[in-house]
């Protein structure tokens, strides 16, 4: 697989998101069955692994530590703080809960290098900017990890060009997460420009528009009880119709090109730029060799132009996110 520049670490083009493993989309997988999808993205040539404390409540973490850490040496590890799972009641049962005050992202990272079984995380984001504290403080917090040789490097996810240039203005930030593909455009308002000016890699993640552009999504009947998709705009059952219209054209685009859906969607992204690292995340042995070769797929100008002629902000109907995730988000959106 071709490689790329993440800040000071050389990776492969296309990494792999380790939330599909026991989060948002299916049900949680088993010890075996995440063990076989971790180690074929390894064995597919992946060297960017993304995780964060918030997936499964720690259980991806969990699991990247234990079945990745003796290849530790082979890949770059990523992982999230400021965005996780707590016990607020003294239940026993965790509730998402953003909170980037500098002690709390001290603590997290503790407690993923243990379940990660590391001494130092690679690249480490702010999940979520925490409205409540000023960026510069969460920042100060990162950059003392730095120094304590925890992590390497700092990244933020969700943010703006704004946010983004204030926190740099603190401490180098090396990477921006945020969602990017055909069908979500939202990086193209600032963010990538600001990325570009920077000198800060861009970090997509959802690639394939949460399955919808990998042909994965043809009904609203399909999501289970637990699936996130069944909360977004774009996957209600009054938008989705209208969005299914957009897939003919496009995979027979990818059948033009000699490639699958997904592969199409993934490569598009590679062909925006080098700074660009797409992380799409599967439960599924094949899909992972799969999106692991779309670094072979060129696409020539003209079918590019047709790509972004075909899915963009204006034909994909509805927001990304709900009012209450909308919320939670410091990114720039489309009026």
């Amino acid at each position: 697989m071709s490689t790329r520049q993440l800040g000071p670490f050389t990776v492969s083009a296309t990494g792999f998101g380790c939330m599909n493993i026991c989060h948002a989309y299916s049900e949680r997988l088993t010890d075996g069955e995440a063990e076989k999808v971790l180690k074929a993205a390894l064995d597919a040539g992946i060297t960017h692994f993304d995780t964060a404390a918030l997936y499964g409540f720690g259980q991806s973490e969990t699991w990247v530590g234990n079945f990745l850490s003796s290849n530790r040496r082979e890949f770059t590890l990523a992982s999230k703080c400021g965005m996780q799972g707590v016990d607020v009641d003294g239940s026993g049962n965790k509730v998402r809960v953003i909170d980037g005050r500098p002690e709390t992202i001290k603590k997290t990272c503790e407690d993923a290098l243990r379940r990660l079984k590391t001494d130092v995380i690679d690249l480490y984001y702010l999940h979520r900017w925490d409205k409540k504290v000023p960026i510069e403080d969460s920042m100060g917090g990162l950059a003392d990890l730095v120094r304590e040789g925890k992590i390497q490097t700092i990244g933020l996810s969700e943010v703006s060009s704004q946010t983004l240039r204030k926190a740099h203005a603190v401490h180098p930030i090396t990477a921006v997460q945020t969602e990017y593909s055909l069908w979500t455009r939202n990086a193209e308002i600032a963010i990538d420009a600001a990325c570009r000016e920077l000198g800060v890699a861009l970090v997509a993640f959802s690639p394939v528009a949460r399955g919808f552009l990998a042909d994965g999504v043809h009904s609203v009947d399909q999501f289970g009880p637990k699936d996130i998709r069944r909360g977004m705009p774009r996957f209600q059952a009054d938008t989705l119709p209208q969005n299914l219209k957009l897939l003919p054209r496009y995979k027979a685009i990818a059948a033009d090109v000699g490639c699958t859906p997904a592969q199409l969607a993934i490569a598009w992204l590679l062909h925006q730029g080098s700074h660009i690292h797409p992380i799409p995340g599967s439960a599924n042995v094949d899909h992972v060799y799969e999106n692991a070769r779309s670094d072979s797929v060129q696409l020539d100008p003209a079918t590019l132009a047709e790509l972004d002629q075909l899915i963009n902000q204006q034909t994909v109907v509805g927001n990304r996110y709900d009012a209450q995730a909308q919320s939670e988000v410091d990114t720039e959106f489309f009026a």
